[in-house]
């Protein structure tokens, strides 16, 4: 069991660093990045260190949510581990001052989600991280339909998120380019794991 958490953790810290990436290549450069050569070097930094704190972001959740779905496949019950990971998201949420219930209660069910979704996983047969996707959703049409649910709710918690710190062009943006990239990712992995090119 323990590999299969270690694969799936894998997996999604991969997706993580793909969306981050994705997301820094696509943001414009400033025009010293062509005036100034070792504007580089701290462009690279930079981008570093925005993957290593957005990887980190993503993970959190996933990473309390895998190991609530390995505590329940081990007889704990589904509500008591939900109810002991709020107060680790409220708290989380708090740090990065986002500590609106509206925030908090998108998240929790965002959370919700990634352990039904763990609890398929950890279930399923397989050696790698794509094969137990396959074989716990069966098909193309059940993995999206899971992706489609869960993009729903992560629109849902982006709109709380604008609420929470206030609307700006920039946040908005930024938003929007992270959603962008996940779904093209997501695509992406959804093709490679059902060897389906549309």
């Amino acid at each position: 069991m323990v590999e299969k958490v270690d694969k799936i953790l894998a997996a999604e810290e991969a997706f993580a660093r793909r969306v981050a990436l994705g997301v820094l290549v696509t943001a414009p450069q400033s025009v010293f990045h062509t005036l100034i050569p070792f504007m580089f070097i701290f462009d690279f930094l930079k981008r570093g260190t925005v993957m290593r704190r957005y990887t980190g972001y993503f993970m959190f959740p996933r990473k309390l949510a895998v190991r609530a779905a390995l505590d329940i496949l081990e007889g704990d019950s589904k509500t008591k581990r939900l109810s002991d990971i709020e107060p680790e998201i409220e708290t989380w949420l708090k740090t990065l001052k986002l500590n609106s219930s509206g925030v908090h209660r998108k998240q929790m069910e965002i959370v919700q989600m990634f352990v039904e979704n763990y609890l398929k996983l950890l279930e399923a047969d397989g050696e790698t991280y794509q094969a137990l996707v396959k074989t716990a959703y069966d098909n193309r049409h059940n993995y999206e339909a899971y992706l489609r649910r869960l993009a729903s709710v992560e629109e849902e918690l982006d709109k709380a998120i604008i609420e929470t710190l206030g609307d700006s062009e920039k946040l908005r943006q930024k938003i929007e380019a992270e959603r962008e990239q996940v779904k093209r990712m997501s695509d992406k992995l959804v093709d490679e794991i059902f060897q389906q090119r549309m």
